[in-house]
């Protein structure tokens, strides 16, 4: 394939840019009356505004080009026929496999997976019930009223952000805890107002080897263990697995009978809606998780057919290149007014930044533009009264999602029009802003008049549903799945591997031991890593 910045739609970009750097939004609205009906597209109950976004219809057409140029059909393609498109690793990439009706065929190896994937999903409906209407009991004989996931990174991120979103569904009479990370105060302040007769576990690591998830999981089996009387035999039936490590699952002292099991082909960021979902099922009921599926279904299947200039997925993407590479954004902001994800922004920091966060192309070949943005973002509207003075009038460029629904889970009073009128608001101060003589008119002294310009010309994108369900999540999870996607099939990247998060595992590994040894190290780090190493066994020796 021929490299990104020599395709045809790249260059043609490149002269176009240098023409849009100098237009304005207020130019092109009054230039065509019609955009703000124009710029939009609809698809899985979302609706996306991206006028404001600083494009022309030349703009759309070269970023269509560029996605043909780029072969993005042919990636979308071999995805959903299960070629192993994760070349570093040589899988297939199929979380829209966990999404797909029982009906339908999805091969791997010649093998339809979509039976596989059902059949977990019923073993864990099965499991989910029980759980739900107190017929899994503790070693006591007390049904569960506690669930705590343990995990790391997709096996967290997943399932604490789809509790958040979706807790207008959840089971009430049941408590959902999260702990990921190896500080022990997560574990501690996780567990400390908890029965460990009615707690369950749920240890999610495919290789049930993750050092952070392992040394939770065994702080988790000695609480509870001490808690109930030093019976190891409890260890059964609180305690229960999601992973493909059947033997080490059984030497860690839980019933590979409540083991649920899911495939190479499923990445960590990309597996919240397989077994990694299990506390969510639970917490939610298995009906509304098959709807949070049925969602993601309907995602995907636009994107699999949607022409590019219709398809949600792919114009997101598109527009994030063409803001991060030709208009020279480094960060996008997602602002979901809607409180039940707030831990939405997290979420998509690990599916976008893992995924694209690459220096190198397909072929082992040094990329010749920048690849992914930050993401970052804090619900609406508490971010108004923090970042947002930065994305107003700062000096740096910082695209924008706003995320809102017409129709509040909870209504109360005038809030939702109040949020609302708000996500407008700030859409259009973003995208026009506020001139000198603007302000000047409204008599502000002279001396203060610079302090009030608002440059505007800061683009957004506006994604509107009609409330908050679970195949809106679902639909929602999988339109950013899609846009990664697209962004890694222009710069020519695997958004699949995350060889990244393994050098600092790696070196972790071999300095534990020495923070840990009764006798003084030999310690061979740099000069700054063995200096460090020395003060902290210092300062962590008593007083």
């Amino acid at each position: 394939m021929t490299p990104l910045t020599r395709r045809p739609a790249w260059k043609a970009l490149e002269a176009h840019a240098r023409t849009m750097r100098r237009q304005h939004l207020r130019a092109l609205f009054a230039a065509d009356a019609t955009r703000g009906r124009r710029l939009t597209a609809e698809a899985a109950g979302l609706f996306l505004d991206y006028s404001k976004n600083r494009v022309t219809d030349r703009t759309l057409a070269l970023l269509v080009r560029l996605a043909d140029e780029s072969g993005l059909r042919e990636r979308i393609d071999a995805m959903f026929r299960g070629e192993r498109i994760n070349v570093t690793e040589n899988r297939a990439v199929l979380h829209v496999a966990l999404r797909a009706p029982g009906g339908a065929s999805i091969l791997v190896d010649g093998r339809n997976v979509v039976p596989d994937v059902h059949a977990v999903l019923e073993r864990m409906a099965t499991f989910a019930e029980r759980v739900r209407v107190g017929a899994w009991t503790g070693h006591t004989g007390r049904p569960i009223r506690n669930v705590v996931n343990i995990g790391i990174g997709g096996s967290d991120l997943g399932p604490v952000m789809a509790y958040e979103a979706l807790r207008h569904y959840s089971e009430r009479a049941l408590t959902f805890r999260f702990v990921s990370n190896v500080d022990g105060t997560d574990f501690v302040e996780a567990t400390r107002d908890l029965d460990p007769a009615d707690t369950l576990f749920i240890v999610s690591s495919k290789t049930f080897t993750t050092l952070e998830t392992m040394t939770n999981a065994t702080s988790a089996r000695d609480w509870l263990i001490a808690g109930l009387g030093g019976d190891r035999r409890a260890v059964a039936r609180h305690f229960v697995a999601v992973s493909t490590n059947a033997e080490k699952v059984s030497a860690f002292g839980i019933d590979t009978a409540n083991m649920f099991g899911f495939w190479d082909w499923v990445g960590g960021r990309y597996s919240m809606d397989s077994a990694i979902g299990l506390s969510t099922m639970i917490a939610v009921g298995p009906g509304h998780f098959r709807d949070l599926l049925a969602g993601f279904h309907r995602m995907d299947e636009h994107f699999r057919t949607a022409p590019f200039e219709k398809n949600l997925p792919a114009l997101m993407g598109l527009l994030t290149v063409w803001n991060t590479n030709f208009l020279g954004a480094g960060s996008v902001a997602v602002l979901p007014y809607e409180n039940y994800l707030k831990r939405f922004p997290a979420y998509l920091q690990q599916l976008t930044m893992e995924s694209n966060g690459k220096r190198v192309t397909l072929g082992g070949r040094a990329v010749e533009c920048d690849t992914s943005p930050i993401y970052w973002g804090e619900p609406g509207t508490n971010g108004q009264h923090s970042f947002y003075q930065l994305l107003h009038q700062g000096t740096r460029l910082i695209p924008c999602d706003f995320i809102a629904f017409a129709q509040a889970l909870t209504p109360l009073g005038r809030h939702r029009d109040l949020l609302m009128a708000n996500v407008f608001a700030q859409a259009e101060a973003l995208a026009f802003g506020r001139t000198a003589a603007e302000v000047r008119a409204e008599g502000v002294p002279r001396a203060l008049v610079a302090h009030r310009v608002f440059e505007g010309n800061r683009p957004s994108n506006t994604i509107l549903a009609d409330r908050l369900t679970p195949a809106t999540l679902g639909a929602l999870i999988a339109l950013y799945e899609h846009s990664v996607f697209t962004q890694g099939a222009v710069w020519d990247i695997n958004p699949f591997d995350q060889w990244g998060v393994e050098l600092g595992k790696a070196l972790a590994q071999a300095i534990v031991p020495e923070l840990e040894s009764p006798a003084a190290p030999k310690l061979r780090h740099d000069s700054s890593t063995n200096n460090l190493v020395r003060r902290y066994r210092k300062m962590k020796e008593p007083a």
